[in-house]
């Protein structure tokens, strides 16, 4: 049973691609996977029992940010105490705090940590606090906390004394799209655009982008950035004010599938100025799609096999500006460059791997081979 993401279908999160990649490929492999989503992203009218062969179920919970997760994750809890699953695994350092009570239930946990989510900009002291202490408690009380980067097992081995299973996030077959549906529905020019995907979030620091491409302002070329566009998110507002009346900015909304893939497809550069990341599976995406990239200097970031030319510091919107003035001339970006980190992505990162990886872990949890908190 998983549990701690909002839902596995059409929902943008870090945590949700994950899911949308891994477990389809778990269910092929002979694990009978049950998927607890959160229903009001879900209307009943576009409910289903079963997508890929994953078993989905609808649990409430309230639209509000902290609220949202705890009580899902809690009303998650007391469900598998019921059902009784084999293995329950949760996602994220906020959902791990209910680790022990699963525990107490007789469960055996898997936790998975993603990232360092008390990073974020947009939490305040106490709710950075919560955070913290859901790591502690994730990774000290599941019967096998799993990390999705180096970095992170270095953290919770070196804070917590825990070993941790690495299992990284796996970089997607690429789907090339010649098709221009999409390039002509937000009216961009083929190789003429920079991309960012991911959720619309101030850890994610698309405002610093947006800044530096107004300055830059490459001859041609527009930006466009990818993202859920949530109605009352107050972030989500100062990005559509940022942008309003500039016609080289657009703004999608969230896209996925053939929509998607034809953005990458047809992409210039990508560009990704995350504050934080635990994996970024956005930019393993832009690299299998050999789309030349720019990400920020963050440790999470810094492990992919990039040039070090295509970093720079987060927040320096000089420095970036900079790069996207070098990087949309066309003499910049060298196809054997982007081919050559194409496939060094594809040799490291797999997600067949990681479903055999995560298989395994979770037979030897359900089998009591691995204990400890």
């Amino acid at each position: 049973m998983v549990l701690g993401l909002r839902g596995i279908i059409d929902v943008q999160g870090g945590i949700e691609t994950h899911a949308r990649r891994l477990y389809p490929l778990l269910a092929r492999l002979g694990c009978d996977v049950e998927i607890v989503q959160r229903s009001p992203y879900y209307p009943r009218g576009r409910r289903r029992s079963e997508w890929r062969r994953l078993a989905l179920t609808h649990l409430w919970s309230p639209r509000t940010r902290i609220v949202e997760t705890a009580v899902h994750t809690l009303l998650g809890v007391l469900y598998a105490a019921v059902k009784r699953p084999d293995v329950l695994h949760l996602h994220a350092v906020g959902p791990a705090l209910l680790a022990p009570l699963a525990r107490l239930f007789g469960l055996r946990v898997v936790v998975t940590h993603h990232g360092a989510d008390y990073e974020r900009e947009k939490w305040g002291p106490l709710t950075k606090a919560v955070l913290r202490i859901g790591e502690r408690l994730g990774v000290g009380f599941a019967n096998r906390p799993i990390v999705v980067s180096p970095v992170l097992k270095d953290v919770v081995e070196r804070l917590y004394g825990v070993q941790a299973t690495l299992i990284q996030n796996g970089a997607p077959l690429a789907t090339p799209r010649r098709t221009r549906l999409t390039l002509r529905r937000f009216d961009l020019r083929s190789g003429r655009y920079v991309l960012c995907v991911a959720r619309l979030d101030p850890g994610k620091r698309q405002h610093d982008l947006i800044t530096a491409f107004k300055s830059a302002r490459p001859p041609g070329w527009k930006l466009v950035i990818v993202g859920q566009i949530e109605a009352g998110d107050h972030y989500c507002q100062e990005l559509v004010a940022q942008t309003a009346d500039d016609s080289t900015i657009v703004l999608t909304g969230y896209q996925s599938g053939p929509t998607l893939q034809e953005l990458y497809s047809h992409a210039g550069l990508f560009v990704l100025p995350s504050a934080g990341e635990g994996h970024p599976i956005a930019l393993l995406e832009a690299a299998v799609y050999e789309v030349p990239i720019l990400a920020s200097a963050i440790p999470a970031n810094l492990v992919l096999p990039l040039p070090r030319d295509r970093y720079f510091p987060v927040g320096d919107t000089q420095a970036l500006a900079h790069k996207l003035r070098t990087f949309t001339q066309r003499k910049a970006t060298a196809p054997a460059e982007t081919r050559a980190v194409h496939a060094a992505i594809r040799a490291t990162y797999s997600w067949r791997e990681a479903a055999e990886a995560t298989g395994s872990v979770y037979r030897y949890v359900a089998r009591g081979r691995w204990q400890h908190g």
